[in-house]
């Protein structure tokens, strides 16, 4: 029976593994960088002068684009793509499945006499036209309406991707419905981003910079993620359709040593790193830092900062890669946020600043007391934003995979806190009281503007258990999960931002307008911050269990799962706060909360089927033929006249019964979780087929423990986790 074990025989073919062999041993990594993207350089050698200018313009001042230079510049880029090998072109956008999309296009037409030229024309370049109804959209389309846009998005540059068989021009866009509804996750980033900077310019003036350039939001995302041999990944159906194992042990060594986090990479994982490197590289994205993370089997991966627009699709484009390299090297790459029960889980941290070329990082302690007071007041400014609508930022990361991370000791906990440091948290509580004078870190430090301290740059130490820390020249928002784009985080923080930095410059105009001294006018903007908005800040441990009594008291929201978080997108104050930034519509609002219901219901109804099938098919059949061998045992010793021991037998029958009753359990509840209200349904499954689920789990992982070896079918986390 042994011999049709699939795991038994996924183990021999993990042994027999041979790793590729590296064809790109003499190549340098800096001259490969960004050599498949329409970058500046390139549009700055193959573009006239004045086309060239206007698009600038564009990219780096946001000036509205020209259209009459599409022509010109869709030809440069059409000509440059095919002297790469590209034979097609891609709009690629990112809908509401969070996941990424193209449709390719030849460049060749065909002509009269049999023969084809290659074509591509700016109207082409700027617009294409995909199946709307197709993708998730809460309403704003319906299935016999089919019409939506792609626009491009000339702030992200182009890319070709290649493949063994030929390459494709991949051009980043956004898109919308016929209405000019947005369906993707670009648009709103786009829209919020437009939205601070008009904010963040209003503020810069106050602080005597006449004409500033935009305010652009940065995004750093940390990619944590698992890897596993491709063979242990096809013999788990749950990992293959759900990301997540919904069965599976603990092993007798998980990570309790630390011994795996900064420890030597693995010959086999560093290979594929090298390899995924080398094409990001080639993309333009600027991977910094790789390394091993808590988990056995996790690692990490660190970009550089870039504006958000593109921080997002790199990301996306960075995911599919790793994926893709992955396979090359005989593994998958495994992003969900838990994979594995009972090991770290996967976030994505995404560091946030704000800033410009003139000004710099408007999120970073200055040189002098001037620049202290404009920081202190965006870091003022950060703090509003946090508490007022720490509710969106925590829908922001909600999803039903993230659920199982939030909040468990290994990431930071679902209520939404910020973390200042000892150094800042002191000075923002002198302001409190009247006036900072000195510094927590070093002596005493004269304010200057005149009542604001010099700051060192840095702040002090970090808080792993908060989710919105600052870091001494940035905010790391550590509660992002790692299968989630970064874009819908950057739209809440860049709205949010917009407003509150709205109110701080409308609250200096007023002041000043009323003759208080500019400097008089900060200090008491900074009070009644701290005085209004304080709560938010904790230095503390988030893990404690005093932690959530404290938060409660303090008045911040304890969103525990995504089903309680997603009423939060079509609150009163959410649909105000997007409406006036023009960020978001209310019927935007609202579809993105039932596409939010919708892929919670969709993604554990998937789990639970699974469970319910493998429960049914694969763990409750090994589990009873090992009850068979053992009462088959027990009989002929008995036929025999020996006193059987029948202790093991009673070992496996009482999971064996608990795994019947808890599969009856399950079916029911998916049988009844259908109500007309999405986020009733929602409710259902959270309230009842998740419990189910975990009482099908808890009684099969106890039969791993005891089922014989050779009949258990299911690779386990021992080997999943070590075997690579």
């Amino acid at each position: 029976m042994s011999g049709n074990n699939v795991r038994l025989q996924a183990i021999k073919d993990v042994e027999a593994y041979v790793p590729p062999t590296p064809i790109h041993a003499e190549e340098t990594p800096g001259d490969i960088f960004g050599e498949n993207v329409f970058s500046i350089q390139v549009m700055q050698r193959r573009l006239p002068k004045s086309v060239f200018k206007s698009v600038i313009a564009t990219i780096e001042r946001s000036e509205p684009l020209d259209p009459l230079v599409a022509d010109a510049v869709a030809s440069a880029m059409k000509d440059w793509a095919m002297e790469k090998g590209a034979t097609h072109y891609a709009h690629v956008f990112y809908p509401l499945t969070g996941l990424t999309a193209e449709k390719h296009d030849s460049f060749l037409d065909p002509v009269g006499d049999g023969s084809a030229f290659a074509s591509f024309s700016g109207k082409t370049l700027i617009q294409g036209e995909p199946d709307a109804s197709s993708f998730p959209n809460g309403g704003l389309r319906q299935t016999f309406e089919a019409r939506g846009y792609t626009g491009w998005d000339v702030m992200s540059p182009a890319y070709v991707l290649e493949n063994p068989n030929g390459n494709t021009l991949c051009i980043p866009t956004i898109f919308i419905s016929m209405t000019g509804e947005a369906l993707d996750h670009k648009t709103p980033v786009l829209r919020s981003q437009q939205a601070m900077s008009m904010q963040a310019k209003r503020v810069l003036r106050l602080f005597g910079h006449e004409d500033p350039d935009n305010v652009v939001a940065y995004c750093g995302p940390e990619q944590e993620y698992f890897l596993i041999d491709s063979h242990f990944f096809l013999a788990r159906p749950d990992l293959l359709n759900a990301g997540r194992t919904l069965f599976g042990a603990r092993p007798p060594k998980g990570q309790e040593f630390d011994d795996h986090y900064f420890g030597a990479i693995p010959s086999r994982v560093l290979g594929f790193m090298m390899d995924t490197e080398r094409e990001l590289f080639k993309l333009g994205i600027p991977a910094k830092t790789r390394h091993n993370e808590v988990a056995p089997g996790q690692f990490e991966i660190a970009p550089m900062f870039e504006r958000a627009n593109e921080a997002s699709d790199h990301q996306q484009l960075l995911m599919t890669t790793f994926k893709s390299v992955a396979k090359k090297h005989g593994m998958e790459c495994l992003f969900h946020e838990k994979p594995f029960d009972g090991v770290n889980g996967s976030g994505k941290h995404v560091n946030f600043s704000l800033g410009n070329a003139a000004q710099g990082n408007l999120l970073l302690p200055g040189d002098n007391p001037h620049d202290n007071a404009q920081f202190l007041v965006f870091c003022g400014a950060v703090i509003r934003a946090v508490h007022k609508y720490g509710g969106l930022l925590r829908v922001s990361v909600a999803s039903a995979s993230n659920d199982h991370r939030l909040g468990a000791n290994e990431a930071p906990p679902a209520i939404i806190s910020i973390f200042l440091g000892d150094q800042l948290a002191d000075v923002f509580d002198q302001i409190a009281k009247g006036g900072a004078t000195r510094s927590k870190e070093k002596g005493t430090l004269t304010i200057g503007v005149d009542t604001l301290p010099d700051l060192t740059k840095d702040p002090g130490d970090r808080n792993r258990t908060s989710p919105f820390a600052f870091t001494g020249n940035r905010f790391e928002f550590r509660a992002p999960g790692s299968m989630q784009t970064v874009a819908v985080p950057m739209v809440m923080l860049n709205t949010i931002m917009a407003e509150a930095l709205d109110f701080c410059a409308t609250t200096l105009e007023k002041a000043v307008a009323a003759g208080t001294d500019f400097n008089e006018a900060v200090q008491t903007l900074l009070a009644d911050i701290v005085a209004e908005h304080g709560a938010v800040i904790f230095n503390g441990n988030g893990y404690s269990e005093e932690w959530p009594i404290e938060a409660e008291q303090r008045g911040l929201k304890n969103l525990r799962t995504t089903v309680d978080a997603l009423p939060e997108l079509i609150s009163a104050e959410a649909i105000e706060l997007f409406g006036t930034y023009e960020v978001f519509s209310e019927r935007e609002m609202h579809s993105r909360y039932e596409v939010g219901c919708e892929q919670y219901i969709l993604t554990v109804s998937v789990e639970a089927n699974l469970t319910l099938e493998m429960g049914t098919t694969t763990v409750l059949p090994a589990a009873i033929r090992y009850q068979t061998e053992l009462a088959a045992n027990v009989a002929a010793l008995k036929a025999a006249g020996v006193d059987a021991d029948t202790s093991t037998l009673e070992s496996v029958s009482a999971p064996i019964a608990a795994l019947r009753a808890g599969l009856a359990t399950l079916a029911d509840a998916i049988a009844h979780d259908h109500h007309d209200d999405p986020l009733a349904t929602a409710t259902a499954i959270r309230d009842t087929v998740l419990p189910a689920m975990a009482q099908v789990r808890g009684a099969a992982d106890a039969l791993e423990g005891l089922v014989a070896d050779d009949l258990w079918p299911l690779p386990t986390y021992q080997e999943m986790l070590y075997i690579l």
